[in-house]
This record gives structure tokens, sequence and C-alpha cells, in this order.
């Protein structure tokens, strides 16, 4: 059964790569959205470099990582079974549905943005871009926990995390308004 954590190995460095993309593009969306209301040629040459650049973390990281990570937990259960049934691991599980549904969300975002369709606002994608922090907190804290009590209290710090994400954030967006360029 050595090979097992062999495999447990290579779910986790692809989840790891997967959440490093999930991290990243919603950045690129902020920049992708602010470089389109700049004026001809800046809108020009940034959309376009932005948009290879998410174009390349998007299939080349985030993508592949996320069939990886999947493929991987997939192959965990089969040689050990057992863990659906662990109530840490069913709860854990919702948390995994989550990230795909974020993850499909932001795949419709980023095919917009390849089209130049602006719908959301840079401020919007400043927000979107916490999503994945919050899957992941909820997902560390089982993980290490293993208990579907214990991760309660994991929630009740992923909404103390929220509420100083959001502080934080209109902070920026105070300085922001008072100094464009920061």
């Amino acid at each position: 059964m050595e090979y097992y954590f062999y495999i447990k190995s290579f779910h986790l460095i692809f989840v790891i790569t997967w959440f490093a993309g999930l991290f990243y593009i919603p950045r690129l969306f902020v920049y992708q959205i602010e470089a389109f209301h700049k004026p001809s040629p800046e809108k020009e040459i940034l959309g376009k470099q932005l948009k290879l650049m998410a174009k390349r973390l998007w299939f080349i990281i985030t993508w592949p990582s996320g069939i990886l990570a999947l493929f991987f937990g997939l192959i965990l259960f089969y040689l050990n079974p057992t863990l659906v049934y662990q109530d840490w691991m069913q709860v854990k599980l919702v948390f995994v549905v989550l990230l795909f549904m974020y993850h499909f969300k932001t795949h419709q975002y980023y095919k917009q943005l390849q089209n130049d369709v602006v719908e959301k606002t840079s401020s919007f994608m400043r927000i979107w871009n916490e999503g994945a922090t919050f899957i992941l907190f909820a997902v560390v804290f089982l993980v290490i926990l293993k208990s579907a009590i214990n991760w309660i209290w994991g929630i009740v710090g992923i909404i103390v995390l929220g509420i100083l994400i959001m502080l934080g954030f209109k902070i920026y967006k105070n300085i922001r308004a008072k100094n464009p360029d920061a």
C-alpha cells in the first residue's frame, strides 16, 4: 500500500496548483477589466497581453490541475473506499463540489473576457477572487481536524476571515480612491 502515499502526494500537488490558478485568474480578470477601460492604444496592448496570460494560466495550469486533482482523488477513494463514509469527508466533498462550481463560473467569466464582454467590475472580481480562499480554509480544516463537528469552528474562522477580507477590501478601495496608482 506504499503507492497510496504517492497517489495522495500527487493529489495534493495538483490541488495546490489548481488553487494557484484559481487564486491568480481572477486577479488577471481585474487587470483585464481595468485595461478595457483605458484609452487606445494602451487598451489593446494590455488587453492582448492579459488575454494571452489568462489563456495560458487557465488551460496550461488551472484546468489540467483540477482534472488531475479529481483523478487522483478518485483513485484514493478506489484504494480506500471507507473514506466516503466518514462524516468529515462527506462535508469535504460538499466543498469540493462548491469548488468545481466556482471553477465553472470562473470559466464563464474567462470566456466573456476573452471575447471582450465586460459585465463585471474590477471590484466584483476582487471579491470573487476570495471565493477559492474560503473553500481552501474549509477543506484544510476538515482534512486536518477530520471531524464534521469541529469543522464548525473552521467555518467560524472562515466567517471571521471573510469579515477581515471585506474590511481590507474597503480600506484598499478607500486608498485607491485617494491615490489611483496604489
